[in-house]
């Protein structure tokens, strides 16, 4: 074999190699947000549409389309039923959407019904009022609720039972107040629930930090507490007061992360799990998830897997507890 020929040989079998890679690239990539714009679920897809295109994982931008109703329920429902092998398609998840599957909330699919892909930061949840609010802590906010449950309009993302309301419970069940006497008005997102609290059409909002900052940067929001064991690092969250440190013993972690149909072939569902592991090695993907005000928890693949089938049974005997489970 001539060297010429050879070179010709090798050259078509790197073609060959790079034309395979490049078949395995999810075409037309996409990335349902299970809500309105704004709030968790968009900021976990636009985290993603980033993220891929700056690692060069992607070479062609990821859309992010929305999907509304049911704290992801509509979403959920739609990519098992209607679109389950569609092997391009990501769909944000939190802990909020595990919570609504361990009540039943997402119809007759289970948790078993997606295949999980990764787990890549997580948030913790905030109660949160206006800049001018009367409220200055939570002590303030449980004085309020025992005078008059009634006078306190809470305003969550999702109906009750929902990971929103949940936070909200456990904060009036520690301060001595039934849950059940909260004034509680549903919303569909954090975007929407951001608009009736500046508008003053709530008092309260019960969210998380992500959704947060931003309105406390531009000195519309105040956070009473975040839901945190310790208090968080960094420009403005290292001032706010943990729920704990006011005597409240409530933590909640919001994880946040991504699922695929359950017929997307094994091959798709690889490509996508090394896109992730990849991105969650990255110091530039630290870098846009801090922006964002996530923390670092990384899981892919069977221990993603491990993990959400255990958060979904502790969930399902907590909302036993609070007399959500039918």
């Amino acid at each position: 074999m001539s060297p010429m020929f050879r070179r010709v040989l090798l050259s078509a079998c790197c073609a060959l190699v790079v034309g395979q890679a490049l078949a395995d690239e999810p075409r037309r990539p996409e990335c349902i947000a299970p809500a309105s714009p704004g709030g968790g679920f968009d900021l976990t897809c636009k985290l993603a549409q980033s993220a891929l295109v700056q690692e060069k994982l992607l070479s062609s931008p990821m859309r992010v389309t929305y999907m509304p109703g049911g704290i992801g329920a509509v979403a959920y429902n739609a990519v098992v039923a209607q679109r389950p092998a569609d092997a391009g398609t990501i769909t944000a998840f939190s802990s909020g959407s595990l919570l609504n599957l361990a009540q039943g909330k997402f119809g007759r699919f289970d948790e078993n019904a997606v295949k999980w892909l990764a787990a890549v930061g997580t948030s913790y949840g905030t109660i949160a009022v206006r800049a001018d609010s009367p409220y200055k802590n939570l002590g303030d906010l449980i004085a309020a609720l025992k005078a008059n449950p009634g006078s306190v309009v809470i305003g969550a993302g999702g109906t009750v039972g929902s990971q929103d309301w949940v936070q909200t419970a456990l904060i009036a069940q520690a301060g001595g107040v039934d849950p059940k006497q909260m004034r509680y008005v549903s919303m569909e997102g954090g975007g929407e629930l951001a608009t009736a609290l500046l508008g003053g059409h709530i008092q309260v909002a019960s969210t998380d930090i992500s959704d947060s900052v931003p309105h406390v940067q531009s000195g519309d929001m105040r956070i009473l507490a975040v839901l945190s064991d310790k208090r968080l690092e960094g420009p403005i969250v290292s001032d706010i007061p943990t729920a704990k440190e006011q005597g409240y013993d409530v933590t909640w972690p919001v994880i946040r992360g991504y699922y695929l149909g359950p017929k997307v072939s094994d091959e798709a569902y690889a490509w996508w799990k090394n896109a992730f592991d990849t991105l969650l090695a990255s110091e530039d993907f630290a870098k846009l998830r801090a922006e964002r005000q996530l923390y670092p928890f990384a899981m892919t693949g069977d221990e993603l897997d491990a993990y959400v089938k255990k958060q979904v049974a502790d969930y399902k005997k907590l909302a036993s507890e609070f007399g959500l489970t039918k």
